[in-house]
């Protein structure tokens, strides 16, 4: 064996060493770099050389070689920041970024440093694009397949209201004010007095949305009625009565439903609801000729009967549109025709089909309503109060919403711009038992005054995204200036077979190689993946006391490679000098 080997052996040794200087001195200089993974560098002797000995034969090594420069994917420390959106992995994993010039190359990281650009898509400082699942707004559950995380619409759109809830207490020792909270409610009054201060015993107001986004009062009047029973009404603004067959000069205008709560004597809590939605649609009309006034278009209506007690009877024929029906909510229809002239029709007690309907009218002797002559046509109900809509329609138990009565209101006008809403006194109707299941906070019958104990309803208006929130889930959230928070994306994290085997592209990224495997995708805290902890940036791993202790040993293993080469050619120079 030359002397020249030994050499070699020392240049190898230069070499790698070298390698490993280089290897350190990256750990150093990313010490501060977010998500780095520290290196490290192995040795492999390289392949030996056989010689001859005493003995037989021996090996001589030929010097060193890297092995491998592999990298620690240990978990580093976490740094606090003020940013929402600053995201750590706290266990396995990678988020998933795709190049923004490239649908189809994605890279992974650990460095969570992200926000919002200005085409709302959510990036890494260098424009990558992270990669997630869209979030359904209502459930919160995951849709289709992992995408591109981007906020098309920075607003939030309204929500019309479908149920309200009204808990009161209504005083017990309170006294009637009114025969019928239904008849003495106006909305056709001048002076915008819809129903009297004195003519309830309670009211509460809550406020709603429509479709678009709009807020309406509803209010609900209160009256003691028999017993252990009280009376209400569910109002509406008339000049906010924008349902079909409504006129804002009817004295009906804003009235939505009429009902009863009955209590338990005993213990004041509820036993019995009921309710009529009132209808405008389901309206008596005459032939050809409107409800309120008109005039008589055929021929004098032939007499029938004979006087009695200085009356006589004649029969008219009246006709119920769609849906209507005489007798239900309906008692009396009086008619004047404006010549001293006037009666009573009395509905049939048993509820009439629609079509034409054969009623009595009953005139003063020798009166009648003569061809061509004007008449005016007024309703009145159960209890014999005016009521200028006649209405008719009435909601039972077998019309319950799930377990709640409803009203149909509209304050926008439009076709299909109605609302139906339900009504929750804090007790539903259970369909199988056929009784009223009260929840643990529901409107009571006490000896106290007549209070509002809780009132809430549903819907809200539209609103502007103000901020977003990760969750250790990685779930994205946006709070909007209406109060909703909703469900928006889940940031995806990737995890392999074989860390090792990823590539480094810089940038913080890797990409998956056939020696990593095909990365498996889920969501945060599942299949062996790490969560999410939001407003945090994972640190380097890199430790500045070990990398300077394995610089320490380099550089000797350096200085001693180098001695080698020296003394080497020292031994050349004596041997050279033996021919001298």
């Amino acid at each position: 064996m030359s002397l020249s080997s030994s050499l070699f052996s020392g240049i190898s040794g230069l070499s790698t060493i070298g390698n490993a200087m280089t290897v350190i001195g990256d750990n150093i200089a990313n010490v501060n770099t977010v998500g780095f993974k520290a290196s490290r560098v192995t040795f492999q002797d390289v392949l030996s050389q056989t010689v001859a000995t005493s003995a037989g034969t021996a090996q001589v090594g030929h010097g060193t070689s890297l092995a491998d420069i592999s990298s620690s994917f240990a978990q580093g420390s976490f740094e606090s920041t003020d940013s929402n959106t600053d995201l750590a992995i706290g266990g396995n994993g990678f988020f998933v970024v795709r190049d923004p010039n490239s649908k189809n190359n994605e890279y992974y990281t650990r460095a969570g440093e992200f926000r919002f650009n200005k085409d709302g898509y959510f990036v890494n400082p260098a424009g990558y694009i992270v990669r997630g699942w869209a979030l359904d707004p209502d459930t919160g559950q995951d849709q289709g397949t992992i995408t591109d995380i981007v906020l098309n619409s920075f607003t939030s759109a309204p929500k019309k209201t479908d149920k309200v809830t009204i808990i009161t207490n209504l005083n017990s020792g309170a006294t009637s004010k009114s025969s019928s909270l239904s008849a003495v409610w106006d909305g056709a009054d001048a002076n915008k007095e819809y129903i009297g201060e004195n003519e309830y015993e309670y009211q509460t107001t809550v406020k709603v949305y429509d479709s678009l986004g709009s807020t309406h009062d509803i209010t609900i009047y209160f009256d003691k009625g028999s017993g252990s029973t009280y009376e209400y009404i569910v109002t509406c603004s008339p000049q906010e009565d924008k349902r079909t067959g409504i006129d804002a000069q009817q004295s009906g205008a804003g009235m939505l439903g009429r009902g009863t709560i009955t209590f338990n004597e005993a213990s004041g809590v509820i036993s019995n609801i009921s309710f009529d939605s009132f209808d405008p649609t389901n309206t008596i009309t005459t032939i050809g000729s409107p409800v309120t006034s008109g005039t008589w278009t055929g021929a004098a209506p032939s007499e029938s009967g004979t006087f009695s007690s200085g009356t006589k009877s004649r029969t008219y024929t009246f006709t119920v549109t769609t849906g209507g029906t005489v007798g239900d909510g309906i008692n009396v229809i009086h008619w004047d025709d404006g010549e001293g002239n006037s009666g009573d029709i009395s509905a049939t007690a048993a509820a009439q089909a629609v079509g034409a309907l054969g009623l009595q009218v009953s005139f003063a002797a020798g009166g009648a309503i003569n061809a061509g002559e004007s008449f005016t046509i007024t309703c009145y109900g159960d209890n014999d109060v005016q009521n200028s809509n006649c209405w008719s329609t009435k909601s039972t138990a077998t019309d319950l919403t799930n377990g709640y009565f409803t009203f149909n209101t509209n304050f926008l006008g439009g076709s299909s711009t109605d609302m139906s809403v339900k009504l929750n006194f804090g007790s539903a109707y259970n369909s199988t038992s056929g009784s009223w299941v009260n929840d643990s906070l529901s409107t009571t019958h006490y000896a106290s005054s007549s209070t509002t104990t809780f009132q809430t309803s549903n819907g809200y208006g539209a609103g502007d995204l103000q901020s977003v929130t990760v969750g250790t889930d990685g779930a994205i959230t946006g709070q909007y200036s209406n109060g909703q928070v909703i469900p928006l994306y889940r940031v995806a994290l990737a995890k392999f077979q074989n860390n090792q085997g990823l590539y480094k592209e810089g940038g913080n990224l890797f990409r998956e190689t056939r020696l990593s495997g095909s990365p498996i995708t889920s969501k945060p805290g599942t299949n062996g993946l790490g969560n999410i902890s939001p407003n945090s940036l994972e640190q380097s791993n890199v430790d500045i006391a070990t990398e300077f202790v394995k610089m320490i040993t380099t550089q000797r293993g350096f200085q001693a490679n180098s001695k080698i080469i020296t003394v080497t050619d020292q031994m050349l120079a004596e041997l050279i000098n033996l021919k001298r």
